[in-house]
């Protein structure tokens, strides 16, 4: 992954030897999850305002550490999405067939951000058609509490979330909503109030929250983040734009229409690349839990 914007490092020595990517990933994990298994890297120092180094690092290693520091180092509650989808922003045709519109390097991220937070939350929708295993097994790292969105109870006892105890899952149903089959024994079940055919998305981080899952990613599916987006409560979103042209499928962002681009969103923003993807790190005024 290269920086495309405003790196965040101090001056270091031609001499001094050169930290590595994985140890800019150890620090990273560190500061996300002090109380973690992540490896302290004495001569590097992270905190919100930046990062310093001793010695000299990698250009890999310098470009993970401005990518994901305010990630990381974020204190407080933390609600960050991410979507992967074409330059004419599908995220999958019409029939649903999205494997893989972004590359192999955007998976890898994808890892990384999962194993930063503490819990990762996905729609009945992708649950059901994607199948996802919400795993970190391409990076090393905590792997998150697994989160399905269900509000009717619809997702199958057969999908990969609910049968495979590779990690924990939440399973978030309406209330009133039986959710089919039995749990597993990695499987919590909890029920939430819904409006309007959906969780409103305050009342889920706020839910997470009383777990002690404060740092939380939304990773899909379009439906899901827009709702998350449009109530004003994420903080990041990383949208990995692939250089592909689909013409038409499945939007990734749906919001209210809106009648001029006065209206329009701008929020701060920060390029990256990621293989072949480019991915646009958006820094969000959520508002506050």
């Amino acid at each position: 992954m290269m920086a495309a914007s405003y790196p965040t490092g101090g001056p270091m020595g031609a001499t001094d030897p050169t930290l590595s990517l994985n140890e800019a990933w150890q620090a990273l994990l560190h500061a996300a999850h002090p109380d973690g298994e992540a490896t302290a890297i004495a001569d590097l120092n992270l905190s919100p305002a930046g990062w310093q180094a001793k010695c000299s690092l990698s250009p890999q290693a310098r470009d993970l550490l401005d990518c994901l520091l305010p990630l990381a180092t974020w204190t407080g509650r933390l609600a960050v999405a991410q979507l992967g989808q074409s330059l004419d922003g599908r995220i999958a045709t019409e029939s649903g067939h999205s494997h893989f519109i972004n590359g192999p390097e955007s998976l890898v991220h994808l890892h990384r951000l999962r194993a930063l937070v503490d819990a990762v939350v996905v729609g009945a929708g992708t649950a059901s058609e994607d199948d996802p295993r919400l795993t970190v097994r391409h990076v090393g790292g905590p792997q998150p509490i697994r989160v399905i969105l269900d509000p009717r109870g619809r997702v199958a006892p057969d999908r990969l979330l609910l049968c495979d105890p590779e990690a924990p899952t939440l399973h978030l149903h309406g209330e009133g909503a039986q959710p089919k089959g039995r749990a597993s024994a990695h499987v919590q079940r909890l029920a939430l109030p819904v409006v309007d055919g959906a969780f409103a998305p305050a009342g889920v981080l706020d839910a997470l929250a009383g777990r002690g899952l404060e740092r939380v990613l939304i990773e899909g599916g379009g439906i899901t983040v827009s709702r998350f987006l449009e109530a004003g409560v994420l903080h990041r979103l990383h949208l990995l734009m692939a250089p592909l042209l689909i013409g038409s499928g499945r939007p990734g962002l749906v919001m209210t229409p809106i009648d001029t681009l006065h209206e329009a969103r701008r929020p701060p923003s920060r390029t990256f690349r990621c293989g072949d993807d480019t991915l646009f790190d958006l820094a969000l005024e959520a508002a506050a839990p």
